[in-house]
């Protein structure tokens, strides 16, 4: 096919390139800033993160994916189209596309990722599922007939998968991850304190001090926020066991969805996960004490892959390199008329 090859981890939270032959270029922050009276783009990725919660009523930032789903296609177009550019700058030949997507999307949804992608300066595209991405871009391979688990924690998804022979033989999304987890911290805090604070603040706490588990030695740092009863600033401090207060539902949701699906593997696939692990992925991965969480409850060894965060982007990439794992799993490359009149 003419034209470079490029890989898109395009993630609730944060977008990520992959180019054949050069790894993952760019990683930028999923999201826009536009005028809401002219609809004109003022800020993409890092840029338009920083006025989350500083902006005018004129002003709108926000994510064009959530939970792993297109909400704003002209957002997403447009974050899409305008790194492309960067990337590509003034080729001849458009680029084809390779994204990733949770499991179990609608044929819609997979057209409307398909339909950005060739709407962004995309020749041709094609899709792949997270979880079976991040499995091979965490070391899986794809070639073997042998059963791994992985748990790809995101900013708005949970992907859970068996992965075998290049395909998933079991899978769930959830609709948890990091987002989730900040919600939670918020409210924790407002419940629990009267106290408000943003959502960039509950995602630094997130980083700072959380936990999934009980430490023995408790943590505190300071934060800022508004009193919910006075409306005036306050600085309070916020401790490492009232993070995990906050994340504890959350985490045995995903606890018990990977305990119920490894109920249900088939039992050779169940004595190779027994054998190799249970890999976990994705930006979330990093919370301290998360594999523990899941080791103890499951008994099956659980780890934290290496670079967790880049792992789906790096597993498109060896999809790029291997297209049988693309073709093998019933997808191929598309053009924009082809989208347009599949079923």
């Amino acid at each position: 096919m003419p034209g470079i090859n490029i890989g898109i981890d395009l993630g609730t939270n944060h977008v990520r390139f992959f180019v054949e032959g050069k790894g993952v270029v760019l990683t930028e922050n999923a999201v826009t800033a536009c005028d809401t009276r002219t609809g004109r783009t003022l800020s993409l990725g890092s840029k338009a993160y920083q006025m989350i919660g500083r902006t005018p009523d004129s002003v709108c930032v926000h994510y064009p994916l959530r939970e792993g789903v297109v909400s704003d296609f002209t957002a997403a177009q447009n974050l899409l189209r305008y790194y492309l550019q960067q990337i590509c700058g003034n080729r001849i030949f458009k680029p084809n596309l390779v994204l990733c997507m949770p499991s179990g999307l609608t044929g819609l949804e997979q057209r409307t990722l398909l339909n950005i992608a060739t709407s962004s300066g995309a020749a041709k595209a094609c899709l792949i599922e997270k979880a079976l991405a991040a499995a091979i871009g965490a070391g899986v391979d794809h070639r073997k007939p042998r059963g791994t688990m992985i748990v790809d924690v995101g900013g708005g998804t949970t992907e859970i998968a068996v992965v075998t022979m290049g395909s998933l033989a079991e899978h769930e999304s959830l609709k948890i991850g990091g987002n989730i987890f900040d919600m939670a911290i918020r409210r924790y805090i407002r419940r629990e304190r009267d106290i408000l604070v943003g959502r960039l603040t509950a995602e630094q706490i997130k980083k700072k001090i959380g936990c999934a588990y009980l430490r023995d030695a408790e943590i505190a740092i300071a934060v800022k926020g508004k009193s919910y009863l006075t409306g005036m600033p306050v600085v309070f401090e916020v401790t490492t066991t009232e993070v995990f207060l906050a994340l504890r539902e959350h985490l045995r949701q995903i606890v018990d969805a990977i305990r119920s699906m490894l109920s249900q593997t088939p039992p050779e696939l169940l004595a190779d996960i027994s054998d190799n692990g249970i890999i976990l992925t994705g930006g979330s991965a990093l919370l301290p004490g998360i594999a523990g969480c899941i080791e103890r409850e499951t008994h099956v060894r659980t780890f934290v892959a290496e670079d967790p965060s880049n792992c789906v982007a790096r597993g498109i990439g060896m999809a790029l390199r291997h297209m049988d794992i693309l073709s093998g799993n019933g997808y191929f490359f598309k053009t924009p008329q082809q989208i347009g009149t599949s079923a």
